[in-house]
């Protein structure tokens, strides 16, 4: 039996989720959480095979989330769902330590294959995503400047080219207003840009607005 753990922070999805899994006779979800803390909480008392995680929950989430689930269980599959498709965050995903990533885009037949690989061991990247990746290695995407920057600077970057201000990222990311400022500032010093409008141009040209 593999036994999921869902992190999830949409109701609906994970109603979906769990309608899918209900169907499959070697699947069981066994618990939920919606925001990072919960996420481990949940597996200090839950023992499972695989989790199935959310990237944009709120409070801890993305790479520092999977950093900190892979420095207290090691040995746990980890398998992100995410609504984003672009290489850079899949990339970034897997370096902190994800085992899979499958986009919520993809076909209910996907996800299951995904995360019965993943649960028993092996590594698994939905194909669209595998492909970006390889272009993205083949151009060096590696030396372009978003590249260069920290899971938390890159973090609030997501977020100024959303157009939240400071005070809703601080609140997003659970960090404080003056360390937002101060990773706005890195950032666009680091980017060599000068405003966030500058920086919401360079989301768009290189296609990492949602």
């Amino acid at each position: 039996m593999i036994r999921i753990v869902i992190a999830e922070d949409h109701a609906i999805v994970r109603a979906g989720l769990k309608q899918m899994f209900a169907i499959m006779p070697e699947m069981e979800v066994i618990a939920e959480a919606v925001d990072g803390e919960s996420v481990l909480e949940t597996l200090r008392v839950t023992r499972c095979e695989i989790l199935l995680l959310d990237i944009n929950m709120p409070g801890i989430s993305g790479p520092d989330l999977i950093v900190r689930i892979k420095a207290h269980w090691p040995s746990l599959p980890v398998l992100v769902l995410s609504m984003h498709d672009t290489a850079q965050i899949a990339s970034r995903a897997l370096k902190a330590g994800a085992d899979g990533y499958v986009t919520k885009d993809s076909e209910p037949e996907v996800l299951l294959a995904a995360i019965r690989k993943v649960a028993a061991g092996g590594r698994f990247i939905s194909s669209e995503v595998a492909q970006k990746m390889a272009l993205l290695a083949t151009v060096s995407g590696d030396l372009m400047p978003h590249n260069a920057l920290s899971d938390r600077e890159f973090d609030v970057f997501k977020c100024l080219i959303k157009g939240m201000g400071v005070n809703d990222i601080a609140e997003k990311l659970s960090i404080s207003n003056k360390t937002v400022s101060t990773h706005k500032a890195r950032l666009l010093e680091q980017m060599h840009l000068t405003s966030v409008a500058e920086l919401t141009r360079y989301a768009m040209d290189n296609q990492l607005l949602d």
